[in-house]
């Protein structure tokens, strides 16, 4: 079985509680991410995703928001040498489109449903079709 760590993104976006969550959100757009690790003190302290965001706008996202306000606190996370299979398994179980990859304390990386797919399909279509 394929381990977490071939599959996860190392390019990750990363922000602190206190940062106002219309930048992020704009942050999140230019790189086309659907979620975002929160970090306090180098340490992950939770992850808001599209999800989070639409759940701020609907209860009246204002201004002065700040990512503390609305993100997943203490979200589920997987180790890099777990599998594939484990991961699915969380992800499906807890309705996540975003995992956590850490290692001891340090977040190395984010496995998404985008990563898990391609390993299940094979894309035979053409682009655009």
């Amino acid at each position: 079985m394929p381990l977490v760590h071939r599959h996860m993104s190392r390019d990750l976006l990363t922000v602190e509680a206190g940062a106002a969550v219309v930048a992020v959100a704009r942050r999140m757009a230019d790189r086309n991410v659907g979620a975002v690790l929160v970090l306090e003190d180098g340490r992950l302290a939770g992850i808001m995703t599209e999800r989070d965001l639409m759940r701020a706008v609907g209860r009246g996202l204002r201004d002065d928001t700040v990512v503390r306000e609305c993100m997943t606190v203490h979200p589920d996370t997987i180790a890099p040498d777990d599998t594939i299979k484990h991961a699915a398994v969380l992800m499906i179980h807890g309705g996540y489109r975003h995992l956590p990859v850490v290692d001891g304390d340090d977040v190395v990386g984010v496995l998404s449903i985008r990563d898990l797919v391609p390993m299940l399909l094979e894309d035979s279509a053409p682009r655009g079709a």
